[in-house]
């Protein structure tokens, strides 16, 4: 009698445990929006390019100790809203390139390193921004990198490489976004002009104006721009750090982000698709360049908060914010102060005055390797030290490394930007596991209609898939 009774009672457990599985596959059906709840107007998708988990919490931490500001991202997106994970390979590899995860994060299908939405069998699938342009919405993409590099251009066209420039800005103006903001000037104007890099002689800046853009080459043109439609084009290639931007030219991520929201949201019965993306995030950290990093988390952030406002005055829409794989291997850690003694003694804890040091940076490291030139002496690199990089000590080593332009380790291929990463690594623990991408989950979080599908650990082409489903269309 007692083993029967284990058993019915083992059994009951089984038929309460099963009900419960069954309930939660109901509840994270990729179906849609739930029953009843309404599709999101328009979609907000925020893309620190670059960015997972620690970097997040980086730009916390320093805007909390530096700013004196709350994190929105974490603060307000991750806390109150829905929060996920994605993993980030391509098809093939483990470790994934951009216009690979950007591809199947636009797509719903995983595509081979370098491919723009095209799937392994050489078939354009179609993008976020062509399904949107299908259901009636209008389109707005914006980048600090060139309006053609690979999560723009993911996001929105189909092409077997990445590389083709002039090709990818063809398919842009064939695509026609409404809003279409960034760098990359050169592959819109003819060779022989300032900047210009086509080979075709057209001027694809005068055949967007005359398809009714208007047109913002700097940051008061931007401002000023009142229609819905606008090309806004910063620099000839990527724009700047935000450590070194100029203003005045170029204008910030949060910048472009309230003109982009001001022209999509007029004449928009069936809203709108957004993407801004930092692609500064990204950059700095392929240069192992933690100061760079945190400004350009910083910057994205203020892009969120924008976002947040304009959702506060219009509920209908869906806000996501995400990156699409990790760059660097970013590692703050607590460290040993010199090789003298393994003992705890000789370790300091990565902390407040660490992340102070960092704020003392005043360039870039892509703007030190520019200043150091192809062969620099050691009286440039100590002045550059001295002038930029006050309260850092320059090892032997690491000034052989830059004097001799040599790498690190085979997984550090940025000279002499790994090197300098190795000197504010040592003083601040900021350290980095190498300049390339990594496999680390990238978080993604959602407010707003929709935001419980991206909820728990999902594979990159899911995200694809939940916004093809939010869109609709033909």
């Amino acid at each position: 009698m007692e083993q029967q009774r284990r058993i019915s009672i083992v059994r009951g457990w089984i038929a309460i445990a099963a009900g419960c599985l069954l309930a939660l596959a109901g509840c994270t059906s990729t179906g849609g929006v739930a029953a009843g709840e309404p599709a999101p107007k328009n979609i907000i998708i925020l893309f620190a390019d670059g960015a997972a988990p620690v970097q997040w919490d980086f730009g916390r931490y320093s805007s909390r100790v530096l700013r004196q500001q709350p994190f929105a991202v974490t603060d307000v997106v991750f806390r109150q809203g829905t929060l996920g994970l994605l993993n980030t390979s391509p098809h093939g590899p483990y470790v994934t390139d951009s216009a690979a995860a950007a591809s199947a994060m636009s797509t719903g299908f995983k595509v081979s390193n370098g491919a723009v939405s095209i799937t392994p069998d050489g078939k354009p699938a179609r993008t976020v921004m062509q399904a949107a342009k299908a259901a009636g919405k209008r389109i707005g993409l914006v980048t600090t990198a060139t309006v053609y590099d690979a999560t723009p251009a993911a996001f929105s066209i189909n092409a077997k490489s990445r590389r083709d420039s002039q090709a990818l800005v063809d398919l842009y103006l064939k695509l026609e976004p409404d809003v279409l903001l960034g760098g990359g000037a050169d592959y819109f104007l003819p060779a022989g002009t300032p900047g210009g890099k086509r080979k075709d002689g057209h001027d694809i800046v005068a055949a967007f104006r005359a398809k009714g853009h208007q047109v913002a080459r700097n940051t008061a043109e931007l401002k000023a721009v009142t229609g819905a439609k606008v090309l806004g084009l910063f620099a000839d290639e990527d724009l700047n750090f935000e450590i070194d931007r100029d203003a005045a030219r170029e204008p910030s991520t949060a910048e472009m982000a309230v003109a982009a929201l001001k022209a999509l949201s007029q004449h928009s019965p069936n809203g709108f698709v957004l993407l801004v993306e930092n692609e500064n995030v990204d950059t700095a950290a392929h240069a192992n360049d933690a100061a760079s990093l945190m400004r350009a988390l910083w910057a994205f952030d203020d892009a969120v908060k924008v976002a947040l406002e304009f959702q506060r005055n219009h509920p209908g829409t869906l806000l996501v914010v995400t990156g699409d794989h990790e760059t660097g291997g970013f590692s703050p850690t607590y460290a040993l102060r010199d090789l003298s003694s393994v003992s705890s003694k000789n370790r300091f804890y990565s902390g407040d005055e660490h992340v102070r040091m960092l704020e003392r940076i005043s360039i870039s490291f892509g703007r030190a390797r520019e200043m150091l030139g192809k062969a620099p002496s050691g009286e440039v690199l100590d002045k550059l030290i001295a002038d930029h990089f006050p309260g850092f000590r320059l090892d032997s080593d690491v000034r052989e490394m830059i004097l001799k332009r040599r790498t690190p380790e085979r997984n550090f291929g940025y000279v002499p930007q790994s090197a300098l990463g190795l000197m504010v690594a040592r003083q601040t623990g900021y350290y980095w596991g190498t300049s390339g991408h990594t496999p680390e989950p990238v978080a993604v979080g959602a407010i707003g209609p929709g935001a419980e599908l991206f909820r728990g650990y999902q594979d990159n082409a899911e995200f694809g898939k939940h916004l093809h489903r939010l869109i609709g269309g033909k």
